[in-house]
């Protein structure tokens, strides 16, 4: 039985992509193992506060993953 962690920044995503998340993710699982996994595919996404994730050694907020997803560089 499959179960597949993801790990996001608080506020980042909405509740719609984090359904597609848990949707494509256990299709992809399907896709490699075959129909009968998908009611065995667990998939979990777990928001982490903001600024408890870290990237080369500075916090990342979710005003820092907002501004990488739109393309701004953090400053």
């Amino acid at each position: 039985m499959p179960l597949i962690n993801v790990k996001v920044i608080e506020g980042v995503f909405s509740s719609a992509q984090k359904r597609e998340i848990v949707r494509k993710l256990t299709d992809t699982m399907v896709s490699i193992e075959g129909e009968n996994l998908r009611p065995l595919t667990l998939v979990i996404v777990e928001e982490i506060k903001s600024g408890d994730w870290g990237v080369a050694g500075n916090p990342v907020t979710t005003e820092d993953a907002r501004a990488l997803a739109a393309g701004m560089s953090r400053g």
